[in-house]
């Protein structure tokens, strides 16, 4: 699906998978990695699949910003950047399919970031977490952004302020993973959970995730006002009709969608 430099594409039935394929540099993130990434996961979402799987080639998942590419850039240039990752990572969660990282290695600031921006993640036992400018000299401001919102503000003061990497078990207890598996069985781990993610009507499920990440961290009645106008508006989709129907009826629901 197209000629990438740092990343390959490929699409298998309903599953669109992007992978990172940078690993002598630790997939690091460049301006040209992260729009390559930008651009296939917008083309991922405009096409009809079902699900968006994101990884990475070689021995870690990816090392976040490449330094080479910060190093000598202005405040603008750095702002430039660092918009690229931001709309990258927004875009993860604006497309309309269910995005699940596959994490093996390291993932470690954007790259801990991009982890936290997809909808679900699963990781091998021998993945590790870190946003670890806390002990450099560049703090992982934008990073700390989706982590926050994993993992609750005491853990994540501990990953910001430390930098130490946390194993794939803490990852999961702390909510920043959905699964642990050992290394063989990631790839199958990954499309179990992303089998069972995509069930249902398509067109539900894309409201459904748009409306979820519109009211998360809004005041409990700004969050409910959302909610209850989409769901109210979501119950004449023809997916909902089907799935009501088929439950009183008691049969196998047929989506239209």
């Amino acid at each position: 699906m197209g000629d990438h430099q740092h990343i390959t594409v490929k699409r298998e039935n309903g599953t669109v998978r992007i992978t990172m394929n940078r690993p002598a540099r630790r997939n690091t993130l460049t301006e040209e990695h992260l729009a390559e990434l930008l651009a296939a996961f917008r083309a991922a979402g405009a096409s009809d699949a079902t699900g968006i799987v994101l990884a990475g080639e070689g021995p870690v998942f990816s090392a976040g910003h490449d330094f080479a590419d910060v190093a000598g850039r202005d405040l603008v240039g750095v702002r430039a950047l660092l918009t690229l990752c931001t709309e990258l990572m927004r875009t993860v969660q604006s497309v309309p399919q269910v995005v699940v990282a596959r994490v093996h290695g390291l993932a470690t600031a954007a790259g801990c970031q991009l982890v936290a921006s997809c909808d679900l993640a699963v990781a091998a036992e021998s993945a590790g977490f870190a946003l670890p400018g806390g002990k450099a000299g560049w703090f992982c401001h934008t990073p700390a952004v989706p982590v926050a919102r994993s993992i609750g503000r005491k853990r994540l003061m501990e990953l910001v302020l430390t930098g130490d990497a946390v194993d794939a078990r803490t990852a999961l207890d702390w909510g920043l993973v959905n699964a642990v598996v050992p290394d063989a069985e990631l790839d199958d781990a990954v499309d179990a959970l992303l089998a069972r993610a995509t069930r249902g009507s398509r067109a539900s499920k894309a409201l459904g995730k748009h409306t979820i990440y519109a009211q998360l961290d809004r005041p409990e009645a700004d969050a409910y006002q959302i909610a209850l106008e989409v769901m109210a508006a979501a119950a004449q989709l023809p997916g909902a009709r089907e799935g009501m129907a088929a439950f009183l009826e008691k049969r196998t629901p047929v989506w239209p969608d």
